[in-house]
């Protein structure tokens, strides 16, 4: 079969313009968080940022380092601050892991082990300018969970939930010290 010429172009215009629209949609030039633009969202009176290690009050002992790192990551990465030492910056965020705990979600009726568990954990955090002393951002009962499935196929540990949560939380308490000036 012939297919007449314009017919042939019409149709890779077409094509082109679909692809352009998929790419569109499927978030292909979209701006991703550390695409600032001309206005950063963060403020820009500080540079440097301090994040001692969160205190814990939970028996969890891996959360709190795990929570501080993936915060520190997340800062880095998406804000325009630098992480630093107490003496280097001009605001400290400090935090204490307020309840972690294992929530059992579902169970294999055969063998009664746990299909599907979830992670929560809760911080209250503050962010301080240590200039002034006062208190930027602070927040009480802030909370995250990350779902994990321990049993077969998957055996995913609980180490991978944990790690979820602290990526969660890093991120929502990044996403809560943006400017609101």
């Amino acid at each position: 079969m012939n297919t007449p010429r314009p017919l042939v172009k019409r149709l890779g215009s077409m094509l082109s313009v679909g692809v352009l629209l998929a790419g569109l949609i499927s978030g292909c030039g979209a701006p991703s968080r550390s695409e600032s633009g001309q206005h950063s969202p963060f403020s820009q009176q500080f540079r440097a940022i301090a994040i001692p290690v969160f205190a814990n009050s939970t028996p969890d002992r891996k959360i709190a380092p795990n929570i501080t790192e993936a915060l520190i990551k997340e800062i880095q990465t998406f804000t325009p601050w630098k992480v630093t030492g107490q003496g280097q910056a001009d605001t400290i965020l400090r935090g204490t892991v307020t309840q972690y705990r294992l929530v059992l979600l579902s169970k294999d009726p055969t063998t009664g082990l746990a299909n599907e568990m979830m992670v929560e954990a809760t911080i209250n955090f503050d962010w301080v300018n240590l200039k002034t002393g006062e208190s930027l951002v602070k927040r009480s009962g802030f909370a995250a969970s990350a779902l994990f499935t321990p049993s077969r196929p998957l055996q995913q540990p609980i180490d991978l939930g944990r790690f979820q949560v602290a990526q969660t939380m890093a991120r929502e308490i990044v996403d809560t010290l943006q400017a609101d000036w």
